[in-house]
């Protein structure tokens, strides 16, 4: 077997160098996300939020093929194969424009017809929801053409470039919060075309950036029946999965607006920035794995590969823990402190998202190595089979006349149930031992979070909605919650890691 330490440092390497993006990007986010708030009203803002989240339904269709173009172009990078790493990158690219003219079609078709004849919008704002549509679908078909750039990328393991082009996002985002307060038209409508100008500046980022970095990322019109037939085999069963995640995330929103209006989609419109800011750490620690995960399963190491999942299972829903905790012992107070508006519902949507993040943090290693294997279709009947049940369940019951948190209340409950299936599944798709899992990820993570909670809730319980109070509230929190991590979570070798890295970066530091 190959000597593992340079996967293994350049995995902290690259999730370091993502943290640092992440940082800054959710700084950035919250503020924006506040000021955004401020200019459009809470009308507006889940106006916004539920047009855009119905336009990102049609990533059902492209989802799927998104993955598969991941997958191919990690796993021949693993192989070492150039040649056909030049092919799949031309056919990804051609498959991504192909789909994005039938997106266009379908959204102006369906889409169209579904927002003005469906969706409850007050009348007055409905002019300004159908601008912010085309452009939404404008906006989305540019992010699609860019997936073989970013995966390109991100295969590569060029960390830092993905960190650079995000922060330049970020800061054009921040500059559209301004710009919206000076709108010289309506602000719905120019905040929409804003977004769209940025999403084209930073495809056009990406592509210079791959042509000038690999050599494979050369765009020519290729036609290989064989890895088409490949790629959407794959990307056929994928679709069950992708669209499931979809309707159970912008699906939820929709039917919230069916039977809730506007109001509360901006609610939940803020409890999904929240999700993002903190769920981001977490994306960027398997944005750094994954790739790792894909190329040891092609490289045929499987012990190190099971190292990877559980190590990335337990790390994930750890970073989670530590951040979420503190956010969700102090919601009223964070979101008061955040915002000069807090929509009704929107404390209880930030704690249940933040709970749905962490039920969902321990499956993603699964998926990945799911993903690496490519056979990936009965995999996707079961758990995609399970994860379709979110929308039409969620309906009934808010038809019945629930509140509108019986949407992430289901989606907790059935994602518990994804991941008992995953593990079943991968017991024989890669001989996953479900019972070690369940031992070194499962249990553990369990009793870090009971063990971590008891004090930051009865600290919490005493105290009054003060600054001096949240501050130590905080650091309560943080400290109960590494304590817990590094005594009850971490392993003996683990600590031995972590030790060893501290008086590391004190001798540096002399």
């Amino acid at each position: 077997m190959e000597n593992l330490a340079p996967n293994n440092k350049r995995i902290v390497k690259n999730t370091l160098l993502l943290y640092v993006r992440m940082l800054f990007l959710m700084v950035v986010s919250l503020y924006t996300s506040r000021v955004v708030l401020n200019a459009l009203g809470i009308e507006d803002f889940g106006i916004y939020n539920v047009v855009g989240g119905m336009v990102a339904m049609f990533s059902m269709l492209s989802g799927s093929l998104s993955a598969a173009i991941t997958r191919f172009i990690t796993y021949e990078l693993g192989r070492g194969d150039r040649e056909k790493l030049r092919t799949i990158f031309s056919s990804a690219v051609t498959i991504q424009l192909g789909l994005a003219a039938i997106i266009i079609i379908l959204a102006e078709v369906l889409g169209i017809w579904f927002l003005n004849s469906k969706m409850t919008i007050p009348l007055d704002r409905l002019a300004a929801a159908n601008w912010v549509f085309q452009f939404s679908v404008l906006t989305f078909a540019i992010n699609l053409v860019s997936v073989p750039y970013n995966a390109s990328i991100i295969a590569h393991e060029r960390m830092s470039a993905f960190a650079y082009i995000s922060i330049f996002e970020a800061v054009g985002k921040l500059a559209i919060a301004y710009l919206i307060t000076i709108s010289p038209i309506d602000r719905l409508v120019f905040y929409a075309i804003l977004m769209c100008a940025v999403a084209l500046i930073v495809r056009f980022t990406y592509g210079i950036y791959c042509k000038r970095h690999f050599e494979e990322c050369m765009y020519h019109f290729i036609f290989d029946k064989n890895l088409l037939k490949d790629m959407f085999g794959f990307a056929g069963w994928n679709f069950i999965g992708a669209s499931s995640s979809v309707l159970r995330d912008q699906g939820g929103n929709v039917v919230i607006n069916l039977f809730c209006g506007p109001a509360v989609n901006a609610a939940r419109g803020i409890a999904f920035q929240v999700n993002n800011a903190v769920n981001g750490f977490v994306v960027n620690f398997m944005m750094a794995l994954n790739p790792q995960i894909t190329k040891q399963y092609a490289a045929g190491n499987r012990e190190y590969m099971m190292t990877l999942i559980f190590q990335g299972a337990r790390l994930s829903f750890y970073m989670l823990l530590l951040l979420s905790l503190p956010i969700l012992v102090n919601t009223h107070y964070v979101l008061g402190l955040w915002l000069n508006i807090v929509p009704e519902h929107a404390v209880s949507f930030v704690q249940l998202v933040l709970v749905f993040a962490m039920s969902e943090s321990i499956s993603q290693p699964l998926v990945t190595a799911m993903l690496a294997t490519g056979k990936i279709r009965n995999y996707q009947l079961v758990v995609g089979g399970l994860q379709m049940m979110n929308l039409p369940v969620s309906y009934v019951l808010l038809r019945m006349g629930t509140v509108p948190e019986t949407v992430l209340i289901v989606a907790i409950a059935i994602s518990q149930c994804c991941l008992a299936a995953r593990l079943l599944m991968l017991r024989g798709m890669i001989g996953l031992s479900v019972r070690l899992y369940l031992k070194k990820v499962y249990t553990n993570v369990l009793m870090v979070s009971f063990i971590s909670m008891a004090v930051p809730i009865l600290f919490v319980s005493h105290m009054d909605e003060t600054f001096l109070d949240f501050v130590v509230s905080c650091a309560v929190t943080v400290v109960c919650t590494g304590f817990t991590i590094y005594y009850v979570g971490c392993n003996r070798t683990e600590r031995k890691f972590v030790v060893e890295k501290i008086h590391k970066i004190a001798r540096k530091q002399r």
